[in-house]
């Protein structure tokens, strides 16, 4: 179906009006679908087991496992469906939109059965899923990534970063950056004791867990992850003019949120060795869980891999909430990350190779993936979708990007295990014992 912007008014239009009543309808329909605070545990679960483990009998948690009665979100969400025309770009994102919370609803209804993991890894994926056109999956760049970096530290091991900032003055100092950017919209810093993540981004706020320590790393990964992604994102959507829902955190579009947002710490030097390594490390853990492992199993992992054992529990929880403590059914979006940022690098390079620069702030016009962005941006013209409001200043300026990417990828020509420091100084002496063995002809 065409997609040539409409001359009317795009509520006047009889197709286009169609759609901004569904998604009127689908936002009311999506509003009770609230993934992980359906599935978080209980913050008093983590003291209970790891005064186990110290003690040297670690018992498997007992969360709770709640069972929303989702059955007329679902409904209403079918109806949805039935009236979009996927034949036009407009209909059939929001056809995936609604499609999504649907698969979301029908996973919280099966919280801790085959069912909770069967539709977790349709949404986020698999770790060992193969994307089409490649040939590693996410378990592939995780160990990696693990590998390069086990090479790059050598026997030293990751440095500890001191976290040391109370969340009282880290959140004063957290709420300067936001004021200078999010100019239109206030959003707070909240302090939450119950948070189970050590932060969580909305539309209105930044949460942070108030019993944590921060460290001066952390201010850099949460402002350019949770505040100049998740937070901007979710306010370029609810500032857009007509389809409010790119407002949603719609379950499709999580790997391209979080991908984002990863590669948004990348692209700044936010990130450091630890943080990325326990990215691939939860991808790594995941593929276990799914293939048996315990809770325990999972946590010792992490425990291995160097984690604290707080930062093990966290972990653990993560990959099981919602699932079986036992294994085999677990909450796979901890494998999105890396493939998301992989599936986003990708993305980038494809767009700013072809010469359409344009499309890079439209990943921040909403909560959008790589495929929405390419097929709503025809309706930029016609002022049916809006430019983004807040884009981070990297995204800004395609050329520091391609400098960047173009750097890297020429570097990556060059070999590590062929040389050692030793070989700088063999070559330059090499040089100057050339050039006087010349000299002397």
């Amino acid at each position: 179906m065409s997609t040539v912007p409409h001359a009317v008014r795009p509520e006047d239009d009889k197709v286009l009006g169609k759609f901004l009543e569904c998604d009127r309808e689908l936002i009311a329909a999506a509003r009770k679908i609230r993934v992980l605070k359906a599935i978080d545990w209980p913050v008093s679960l983590e003291e209970t087991f790891l005064q186990g483990y110290q003690r040297g009998n670690p018992v498997l948690p007992q969360p709770p496992l709640r069972h929303p009665d989702l059955s007329g979100e679902m409904a209403a969400l079918r109806a949805i469906m039935a009236k979009l025309d996927r034949g036009h770009p407009i209909g059939d994102w929001l056809f995936k939109t609604a499609w999504s919370y649907l698969m979301a609803a029908q996973m919280l209804m099966g919280i801790g059965t085959e069912e909770f993991t069967r539709c977790s890894t349709i949404l986020y994926g698999r770790p060992d899923m193969i994307h089409p056109g490649q040939t590693a999956s996410s378990v592939d760049a995780a160990q990696d990534v693990l590998d390069i970096t086990d090479d790059l530290i050598g026997r030293e091991g990751v440095p500890p970063v001191p976290a040391d900032i109370p969340a009282d003055v880290f959140a004063e100092r957290l709420r300067e950056r936001l004021g200078q950017f999010f100019d239109k919209d206030k959003v707070d810093v909240v302090l939450n004791p119950e948070l189970p993540s050590k932060a969580t981004a909305g539309s209105k706020s930044i949460n942070l867990r108030s019993t944590a320590l921060f460290s001066e790393l952390d201010l850099e990964q949460l402002t350019e992850h949770e505040a100049f992604v998740h937070t901007a994102t979710a306010l370029n959507g609810k500032h857009q003019p007509y389809l409010k829902s790119l407002g949603l955190g719609a379950p499709r579009t999580t790997r391209a949120q979080e991908g984002l947002a990863t590669f948004s710490e990348i692209i700044t030097g936010s990130i450091d060795l630890a943080r990325l390594r326990r990215v691939a490390l939860r991808v790594i853990m995941v593929k276990r869980a799914l293939d048996g492992a315990d809770f325990i199993d999972v946590f010792r992992g992490f425990l291995d891999a160097g984690q604290t054992p707080v930062e093990s529990y966290r972990s653990a929880s993560r990959i099981f909430r919602g699932g079986d403590v036992r294994g085999r059914i677990c909450f796979t979006k901890d494998s999105a990350y890396l493939q998301g940022v992989m599936i986003i690098y990708i993305f980038i390079r494809k767009v700013l190779q072809e010469g359409r620069a344009e499309m890079l702030p439209l990943l921040f016009a909403g909560r959008v993936t790589t495929t929405d962005v390419i097929n709503l941006a025809p309706f930029l013209q016609s002022g049916l979708i809006a430019r983004a409001v807040y884009v981070p200043p990297w995204a800004r300026n395609p050329q520091r990007i391609l400098s960047l990417m173009a750097f890297f990828t020429a570097a990556n020509r060059f070999r590590l295990d062929t040389l050692d420091l030793d070989s700088f100084v063999a070559y330059e002496n090499e040089l100057v014992g050339e050039s006087l063995l010349t000299d002397r002809h």
